[in-house]
């Protein structure tokens, strides 16, 4: 056998900047090859786009190429996505050991896969996006209690009157899934003098002090905590037991005039009874950064309410992206190389989903 077969084969399976893809293959040249081919991927419509244009789709050749990749490589970035005749698991890549992917929330993408019994290792990009995320529920909260609307609207009729607006400071915020994001966004709403509980999941962190916060609440409780909170923060992975989480009796027992940040999965909660609460006044307003359907379908009541705002599952992507995700990767390439799996950061709890 040669030395090139020796290698470990890395295929790059969804779009990366050039100078991020040098760099894992900087990491150990003798003992890695990296395959890299972008026209085998959809052009890109934005910096850190994984998925690429929609309709994007191989030649005969490109596809034969594509197949010969799968089937070399023993490391994954991003699991495939595959044409519309393919085995949606990892049939055309019998070698994979290992696959690192863009997103944090792939543990029902995995289950989907049918990988939760395998032995393929998977890490995900936790943690890149808490940043992001949490500037995101931030400028929702503040363009809601500042009223950038009203502000902008006065711009536009170059109108000048004073006004009063409304703050953070002394409000509830609660954090539903206090991991990395969750805990970001606690971070956050301390340094705005936010009151904080979160509801973490069973058989988890129950300590206020180790999360961040001023409460914890159970999940049997979670009435309670909607109740008494101006802004809830769904930040939960999506698991069989968060799904359907927040349904309409949960929302019904949140507090009037309760501001709604969705930046977990369009499956904690159900729209139905989310936009009949906001256009009855139940609900002050809602920012909404994953839908149950995306797009979201055009004759979605949600576009023409005036108190949503809509973000096209984007709130946690930022130019540096893939440069974080590329420094998990090379970290974990390393560990990898030398056989020491189970000290790999980010490693995904198949059983779990998370």
């Amino acid at each position: 056998m040669s030395a090139e077969n020796k290698k470990t084969s890395i295929f790059i399976t969804s779009p990366l900047e050039l100078e991020h893809v040098a760099r894992i293959g900087a990491v150990a040249p003798a003992a890695v090859e990296v395959l890299y081919e972008p026209d085998l991927l959809p052009p890109t419509r934005y910096v850190a786009d994984h998925k690429g244009v929609e309709g994007f789709s191989r030649t005969a050749d490109q596809e034969h190429r594509w197949r010969a990749c799968l089937a070399r490589a023993n490391v994954l970035w991003d699991f495939p996505v595959p044409g519309p005749d393919q085995d949606q698991g990892l049939s055309l890549a019998p070698n994979v050991r290992w696959v690192q992917t863009t997103s944090s929330g792939v543990g029902q993408l995995v289950k989907d896969l049918g990988l939760q019994d395998s032995d393929v290792i998977v890490t995900t990009a936790r943690g890149v996006h808490a940043g992001p995320l949490a500037e995101f529920v931030f400028m929702a909260l503040l363009t809601y209690y500042r009223d950038l609307v009203h502000l902008n609207a006065e711009k536009g009729r170059k109108h000048w009157e004073r006004y009063c607006g409304d703050g953070l400071e002394g409000k509830k915020l609660a954090v539903i899934g206090a991991g990395q994001v969750g805990r970001r966004v606690l971070a956050m709403a301390r340094a705005f003098n936010m009151h904080t509980a979160f509801m973490g999941r069973p058989g988890g962190i129950s300590n206020p002090e180790e999360v961040g916060a001023d409460e914890y609440f159970p999940r049997d409780r979670l009435h309670a905590l909607l109740g008494t909170s101006d802004a809830i923060v769904l930040s939960t992975p999506h698991t069989p037991d968060t799904e359907g989480m927040m349904d309409a009796a949960a929302i019904a027992a949140m507090k009037p005039g309760a501001v709604v940040i969705n930046i977990a999965r369009g499956a904690v909660l159900d729209e139905t009874a989310l936009t009949s609460a906001l256009e009855s006044g139940h609900l002050g307003f809602a920012a909404l950064d994953v839908f149950a359907t995306e797009p979201l379908p055009a004759d979605s009541r949600l576009w023409s309410l005036p108190n949503v705002l809509i973000s096209p599952h984007s709130a946690s992507t930022v130019a540096q992206e893939n440069a974080l995700i590329t420094g998990i990767f090379c970290r974990n390439l390393e560990l990898f190389l030398e056989g020491r799996d189970n000290e790999m950061e980010n490693l995904l709890d198949k059983a779990r989903m998370y």
